[in-house]
């Protein structure tokens, strides 16, 4: 149940950060949830080692959670226009 609940929430994340993101995204329902589930982990890791803003066994919340997916995002597309 705990995995439902995490491939939810991350949906729900990628699909806010996709929204105040401009710009063609990449992939459908489930690369979005990824995305969303990155970009948690990511707020998780740079709150806990770089900020300081949480102790270990904490995670980040909703906000963090789309910030983080709003920078993996912000980096696909960098990474996309050198390509391209």
């Amino acid at each position: 149940m705990h995995w439902l609940w995490v491939f939810v929430i991350g949906l729900i994340v990628g699909l806010v950060a996709k929204l105040l993101m401009p710009g063609k995204d990449p992939g459908g329902f489930i690369v979005t949830a990824i995305i969303g589930i990155a970009g948690s982990l990511l707020a998780t890791w740079a709150g806990q080692n770089v900020f300081g803003w949480y102790q270990e066994g904490q995670s980040a919340g909703f906000v963090a959670s789309v910030i983080g997916a709003i920078v993996l995002l912000l980096i696909y597309h960098l990474v996309k226009r050198k390509t391209a």
